[in-house]
Order: structure tokens, then C-alpha cells, then sequence
């Protein structure tokens, strides 16, 4: 990865090119992997803690709760950038655009 940033003619702000870019990258890389990794945990174990301790209804498992929030995040950003488009698309249309006719 470091030597695609380098290829791109990109670099990390601070850190030399080379081999402490690709240590810096493995080092982020690492603990966001292991923060993801706590949160999916954490995400599929408490609706099980949470029926076995607290007897509480809860009928979504941890995984099904996860797709679940998954798709809603996506079916926002999906609204977001459609409305997005509808406004350029309005905001066009009383203007003339040079070459284009109709």
C-alpha cells in the first residue's frame, strides 16, 4: 500500500516516504481492524447478555441487529446523495450551459 501511495505521487504529512510509511499504515490499519473487531463483538454478544441476564424480549440477534444497521446507514446515504442530485438537477435547469442546446 505504501508504494501505491508513492506511485499516486501522494504522501502522509509527517511521515518519510518508504519504510515508515508502510509501518505507519500497518500500525493504523492494526488498530482499527482491532477496534472494528471490539465492536462486532461487542454487537453480536450483548443481545445474548442481555436475554440471559436481564430476561429482556429481544428478538433481533447480534448479527441480524448488524445487517440491520448496516443497510439503514446505507439506505440514508443513498437518500442524501439522490436528493443531492435532484438539487443540482433543479438549480440547472433555468441556466444555459455553453455548446448545449435544448
Amino acid at each position: 500500500m505504501a508504494e501505491n501511495v508513492k506511485n499516486q505521487g501522494g504522501y502522509i504529512p509527517g511521515v518519510r516516504p518508504g519504510k515508515p510509511t508502510s509501518e505507519y499504515l500497518d500500525t493504523v490499519l492494526s488498530r482499527l481492524t482491532f477496534a472494528g473487531a471490539i465492536y462486532v463483538s461487542i454487537v453480536c454478544v450483548l443481545p445474548t447478555l442481555l436475554i440471559g441476564q436481564f430476561n429482556v424480549p429481544f428478538y433481533f440477534g447480534g448479527t441480524s441487529l448488524l445487517i440491520v444497521v448496516g443497510v439503514g446507514l446505507d439506505t440514508a446515504s443513498q437518500i442524501e446523495s439522490h436528493l443531492i442530485s435532484r438539487s443540482y438537477e433543479g438549480f440547472m435547469r433555468g441556466a444555459s450551459i455553453k455548446g448545449r442546446h435544448g
